[in-house]
């Protein structure tokens, strides 16, 4: 590393066109107080004072220098919460990587699993036990259709809660290889020309049949009161095509696996009384719109979405388990005519420089809320802010 050059007031930089104007945190701001009316659980109220403190001074920071151009600055810390729209990159970025060296060389199909509406209310008070009824229902139902096949079926779950209006809506977005492995270990496809996994008909009938038996055992009470709703329509199983190649199946996974309820990118105004956000109407072809709401009616909504403390919204399943990959993947995937790919190690995070963009950024000091070291404020006020 060079020695540091300098130590430098960073000049303003204008707004980068992908950094968002508006946050979730700041309509908490304008809350403030009147966040406590909104009859939110403590865990609700724990993670949006997360997101409200994330990358301030109420966390801490560290001053960094740029081992190239010697410039010195300051970062606040990161809250690190799942449901923060400022800190999920990372995760994805490391998510996407380890699922890259299991990938086997099948079509792959991306099955979603939809609860009805009626369930809401319940979703509402129990979300831990109906959203694990709806992974257990789910894998139960595929893997009911492969043992007809005599086949031990595969499938990753991610946990989706909300409607792009950030309505209230579960459902499980699923990557299913279209295929399974035989009592023996081997591999077969369930078509030749591995174009169909299953009839989402027959798939529906089944769901819903497992997922009402289960909530009939565990809450018979809440399954009588609305047993006629939740079986006069038909459960939504919707399965697309399948994926061009197992690497775009990874790409795809990307959007969703640590998407949360909404991202800042799509808040559009927040004035002293109102948010505006953008989302798409799917039952409009998916048309951009943009919908107006109250601070309170937003964080309200926002507040539906956050998950049971330690859920577990990510499952893998079947041949895709974390048991059954650790010994058997590497064997099925040499099979199969693939040589297998070791995880890579975690890579260190090494952020860029600011100033110079070639620099790396070395930590050399942290501080806590109090704020940063005596000896760097000195430094700063004795320094001539650069002409821009």
């Amino acid at each position: 590393m060079r020695g540091f050059k300098t130590i430098k007031k960073q000049p303003t930089q204008p707004q980068s066109q992908s950094q968002p104007q508006y946050e979730v945190a700041d309509v908490l701001n304008k809350l403030g107080s009147k966040l406590e009316d909104l009859g939110l659980n403590s865990w609700q109220l724990r993670t949006l004072s997360a997101l409200k403190k994330c990358r301030t001074s109420a966390l801490g920071g560290h001053i960094d220098a740029c081992d190239e151009c010697g410039n010195v600055s300051i970062s606040y810390n990161s809250c690190r919460n799942r449901h923060c729209p400022k800190c999920q990159s990372k995760n994805r970025e490391q998510w996407i990587e380890n699922r890259e060296t299991e990938l086997l060389p099948v079509p792959y199909f991306h099955v979603v699993f939809t609860l009805p509406e009626v369930l809401n209310k319940t979703a509402l008070h129990e979300p831990k036990m109906l959203y694990d009824f709806l992974f257990e229902s789910a894998w139960e139902t595929l893997q009911t259709f492969g043992e007809n096949r005599g086949l031990k079926m595969g499938m990753i779950a991610v946990l989706h809660t909300w409607g792009q209006n950030l309505s209230l809506h579960p459902h499980l977005h699923c990557i299913v290889p279209g295929g399974g492995v035989d009592e023996s270990g081997a591999w077969k496809n369930l078509r030749s020309d591995g174009k169909f996994l299953f009839p989402v008909k027959a798939l529906s009938k089944v769901f819903r049949a497992k997922f009402c038996e289960k909530l009939k055992d565990k809450n018979l009470k809440e399954y009588t009161k609305i047993r006629q709703n939740l079986w006069e329509k038909s459960w939504v199983v919707y399965a697309k095509k399948p994926f061009g190649s197992p690497k775009s199946v990874v790409e795809y996974l990307g959007r969703y696996t640590h998407k949360i309820a909404i991202s800042n990118q799509r808040i559009r105004k927040i004035d002293a009384e109102t948010v505006t956000f953008s989302y798409k109407d799917y039952r409009q072809k998916g048309i951009k719109k943009q919908m107006v709401l109250s601070h309170e009616e937003f964080i309200r909504r926002f507040a539906m979405h956050i998950l049971p403390k330690r859920f577990v919204k990510i499952r893998h399943y079947g041949f895709l388990s974390s048991t059954w990959k650790r010994i058997k993947l590497k064997n099925l995937q040499q099979n199969l005519g693939i040589q297998p790919k070791e995880k890579a190690l975690p890579k260190a995070f090494q952020p860029k420089c600011t100033c110079c963009k070639v620099g790396n950024l070395v930590t050399i000091a942290t501080f806590d809320l109090r704020g940063p070291p005596s000896w760097f404020l000195e430094m700063s006020r004795n320094l001539q802010t650069p002409k821009i």
